[in-house]
Parts: structure tokens; sequence; C-alpha cells
């Protein structure tokens, strides 16, 4: 942001007010003033109040303060006028729209953070993404990975600040907060980086957060976007891959939308669609017939690539007692899982069973 831009609005205030006008910047130093002497003065007190109460206009140290707009959980510029009486807070309210309007028009002619940002919430056109691409002189057509980080438990400005120190060149990589908590990446890599190399790096983040921060984190990986108006269908599959792995895989942190395998499209079908082959599948018995201890059978089978002798070494149990259980679940379900094409129909039922539980869907 240019500095120049908040001072002229600043100092044209002058002439309609005695009140010293300003903007400081995120470390809480003064950038901008009606009244010269005091840019370049620290104030790294107000910096923690402010971040505590966002949109609050703020009265600090006999200063009306109030955070402009941003793109990040934390302010980036925060607006203050000399006094804490009504006018004071008036000429700071009416401050912060004219530099909030003057911020936007910088944003979005000049930040790329701010551009990548409207790119994967689908906030502009695709047409206008080649235009503005050109005016920033951004390149359009190098391949760039999506990561999406999602805190566990609320997250505070920290999380963002710690992603952002791992990859501060902020001309390439981008690090934009998308909601409260959620916190996007948009890296750019070499050609021909594998699905295996991506991981490392989400993991690579998941450590540091968990050994800076003591936060436990969830990453969706969507597939690379070769040009930047892959970045929107990058950033969804992200979500996708940690919305499909909440329901079919919640033992790994880091999924990667290209090997969620049948369960993206078992998330995909319609809810009516999956209860009628729920019925089709167990029209002898439904699947709730089958205790605890007969499903852990079942998953430990085909864990053990429906081979019997290992699955009853794992079982600690006789080879014989383990068929004897197979025999029993295909007398309830009709399904013989020793056979690979009833295996497969089971072992589907089972996901869909686990996808429409999810849903909050008992059949």
């Amino acid at each position: 942001m240019s500095n120049r831009l908040f001072q002229s609005i600043v100092l044209q205030m002058k002439e309609s007010t005695d009140r010293a006008i300003g903007v400081i910047d995120i470390e809480g130093s003064v950038i901008a003033c009606n009244e010269l002497p005091m840019i370049g003065e620290h104030w790294p007190d107000v910096v923690d109040t402010l971040n505590g109460e966002r949109d609050a206009m703020l009265v600090i140290d006999g200063k009306t303060f109030k955070s402009l707009n941003s793109w990040s959980a934390q302010f980036d510029y925060a607006v203050f006028v000399q006094g804490d009486d009504d006018q004071a807070k008036l000429i700071c309210s009416m401050a912060a729209v004219a530099l909030n309007g003057v911020k936007s028009y910088y944003e979005e002619k000049y930040d790329k953070a701010a551009f990548v940002k409207n790119i994967i919430s689908d906030n502009i056109l695709l047409g206008d993404i080649y235009i503005r691409a050109k005016e920033l002189h951004f390149a359009s057509d190098v391949p760039r990975a999506v990561f999406l980080i999602r805190p566990q438990e609320a997250s505070d400005v920290a999380m963002l600040d710690c992603v952002q120190s791992m990859f501060p060149n902020r001309q390439v990589d981008f690090v934009i907060s998308v909601n409260e908590n959620d916190i996007v990446l948009v890296k750019q890599i070499q050609e021909g980086v594998s699905g295996r190399e991506l991981i490392k790096i989400a993991q690579q983040i998941e450590e540091t957060i968990n050994s800076e921060l003591r936060q436990k984190v969830v990453i969706g990986i969507g597939t690379v976007a070769e040009h930047l108006r892959n970045l929107a269908r990058a950033y969804k599959e992200a979500q996708m891959a940690i919305e499909v792995g909440k329901v079919f895989d919640t033992e790994r942190s880091v999924i990667n939308y290209d090997n969620l395998g049948i369960g993206r499209l078992i998330y995909q079908l319609p809810i009516t669609l999956c209860e009628m082959f729920l019925q089709e599948v167990f029209k002898k018995n439904p699947i709730d017939a089958l205790d605890q201890e007969t499903l852990f059978t079942i998953n430990k089978f085909f864990e053990n690539n429906l081979n019997v002798s290992e699955t009853a070494r794992k079982l600690f149990v006789h080879r014989n007692t383990l068929v004897y259980r197979l025999e029993k679940i295909k007398k309830l379900t009709g399904l013989d899982l020793r056979e690979f094409d009833d295996a497969i129909t089971f072992k589907v039922a089972l996901m869909v069973k686990k996808y429409l539980v999810s849903r909050g869907i008992n059949t």
C-alpha cells in the first residue's frame, strides 16, 4: 500500500478540521498524518488492542482509532484522530470511510494478494482475470498449488503469521485469510512436481504450526492449477479434500484431492441414491444388524487384502474361527466376503453408510 495515497487524503482533511488525523500500520508506526512531526512515531501498545476488537472504534491514550478493512485476520492499517469526544469519533468514522475507499482502489489496481483472493473466491469474471494479470505484471501460465489450512480449533492471527514466515516471497507465494479460521496458501511450483512433493510441503506446514503454536490442523490440497483461471477450481478441490477426508479418512491430517478415490464419488452422490443402494445390497438384513465385533473383523479382513490366514493372525484367532465369522456374515447379508465382487460391494456399502451417518441420516 502506498503511504503517499493516505498522506494525500489526510492532508486534504487538514483544511476542514484542526484535529490531528493519521494512519498507523500493522507495527503501530504512524505512516501518514496531517501533523507532519507525528509521522514516524511508534505506538506498539495499541496494536494488540486493535487486533482484539477489529471492527470497533476505540479510544486509546487520548486518541480515537478505527481499523481499516483488511483481507487478513488482523488489521493492517488503522486511522486515528486526536481526542476522545464525540467530534473525534465522527471525524474518525468519516476518515475511515474515505481511507477505506482509497485503500480498496489501490488493492484492486495493484495488490496481487487481493487479486488472487478474488480469483479463488469467484469474485472476478474470467475475462477480467487476463486483463488484471497484465496490469499487475502477474505470470498467468505458471503452475501453482493450492493448500487449504484448517485448524481443528479456533485460531488467531499467529497462524497466519506463522505460514507467511514460511513463504516470505509475497510476489510469488500468497498466504490469504479467507475467513475466521481458514488460511489458503497459493504457491508457485516447478513443472512436473509430484503429488508426493506437495504432500511434503503440507506436512512441513503442519509440523511448523504444531511445533510453534501447539495447534493441530487439517490441510487439503487441490490439483495443480496450470493457469490463473484454474485457481478457483483448485481451491474448491482442496475444500472437498478436507470434507471427504473428514468422513472417510479421519486418521490423516493431509489430504490430497487426487488421492480421494471412491470416497470422492460417494460424497457427490444424492442422498436418496445412497439409501436405495444400501436397501438393494442388504435385502436380508440391514447393515445395522452387524455388531461392532463383526464390523471390526470385516475391516481387518479388508486391511489384509481378503487374506484369511493373515487376518486370523492379526486378530489372534484360529483360522477356522475367522471362517466361521465370515460364514455368519454371509448368512446375515447374503454377501461372501471371500468373493472379490461381494467384498467390493460390501466395502462400498460401508463407505456409503459412513457418508449417510456423517450427514445425520441413519438407514
